[in-house]
């Protein structure tokens, strides 16, 4: 007790201190209090960082300040690099020129004018009797389109016919430019399969064939029949018309179909063949033979085209 009384009370805390560590306290000896210790297990993320999301600045998740990543960065100023830089003034690079202006929707094609003679007869009647006869169209005929520069090719031309003696009639009369009916403006061959040939004095491109024969009435000329030959003899041809419906001239079935004459003609493409020679063969008319006058009549020949080749 002297020793105890000796020491005073100093040995008060160690005594507290030994009850209490058997009951799991914590000393009080740390001068921390409980915010203070739990700071230290948990720390706050400095100032201008987190732990969940990029420093400032970073763009793995934000963009920096002004860039667009997923867009691509702005042209230049003056510059287009998506778009074709524009034509230079009076050019359109990337449109094809338009095609000239032409008279008609047809390309090159235009109009030709034709001189055609007074109608004889009104009316166009189909002969009953006469097979193979296409129906009358009942009304003027479109116009004659041609491609540029085609003119009458046959005007003033040299003809021949197969008919050594002419019932009437002369063979210029085939070219002279006289289209009117008439009983004496046309020449006249004999009855059967017969042809007059033009000579046209060079190779020619031929577009159209225009043919009279006699159409100061409505008759029908059987098997006619139209080629263009380089050679006189017509040993190589190009058919480009033929209405003889059984082979009945002796030169093959014609695809063609009949007509009745009218002051209009009648219009046979060329298609374009090339040749010096144009043909045109018949074979009588059908009008009654008992009045002699199925024979084979001429009244003009026009042959449209471009000269040379």
């Amino acid at each position: 007790m002297k020793h105890i009384r000796q020491l005073g009370r100093p040995w008060l805390p160690l005594l507290v201190i030994a009850l209490l560590v058997p009951l799991g306290c914590s000393p009080v000896a740390s001068t921390s209090s409980p915010s203070e210790s739990s700071s230290k297990k948990t720390e706050t993320p400095k100032k201008g960082s987190t732990s969940k999301t990029p420093e400032e600045g970073s763009t793995s998740k934000t963009p920096e300040e002004g860039t667009t990543p997923e867009t691509p960065e702005p042209p230049e100023e003056g510059t287009t690099p998506e778009t074709p830089e524009p034509p230079e003034e009076g050019t359109t690079p990337e449109t094809p020129e338009p095609p000239e202006e032409t008279p008609t929707t047809l390309g090159d094609m235009v109009e030709i004018d034709l001189d055609l003679p007074a109608p004889a007869f009104r009316g166009t009647p189909v002969p009953l009797n006469e097979p193979n006869v296409a129906k009358p169209r009942g009304k003027p005929r479109g116009p004659f389109l041609a491609p540029k520069g085609t003119i009458n090719l046959s005007r003033g031309k040299p003809v021949t016919c197969s008919d050594p003696a002419p019932a009437a009639g002369e063979v210029d009369f085939v070219t002279d430019g006289d289209k009117e009916a008439s009983d004496f403006g046309y020449l006249e061959l004999r009855p059967g399969t017969e042809w007059v040939q033009i000579d046209l004095g060079q190779k020619s491109t031929i577009y159209a064939v225009f043919l009279w024969h006699n159409h100061a009435e409505a008759r029908v000329y059987r098997d006619v029949i139209v080629e263009i030959s380089d050679d006189p003899d017509f040993l190589e041809s190009e058919t480009v018309f033929n209405n003889d419906y059984d082979g009945s001239s002796g030169m093959g079935i014609g695809p063609d179909m009949g007509y009745v004459e009218t002051s209009e003609g009648k219009l046979v493409d060329g298609r374009g063949f090339q040749g010096r020679y144009v043909r045109l063969s018949s074979r009588g008319n059908n009008v009654d033979v008992k009045n002699d006058d199925d024979k084979n009549h001429y009244t003009e020949v026009e042959i449209y085209g471009k000269p040379g080749t």
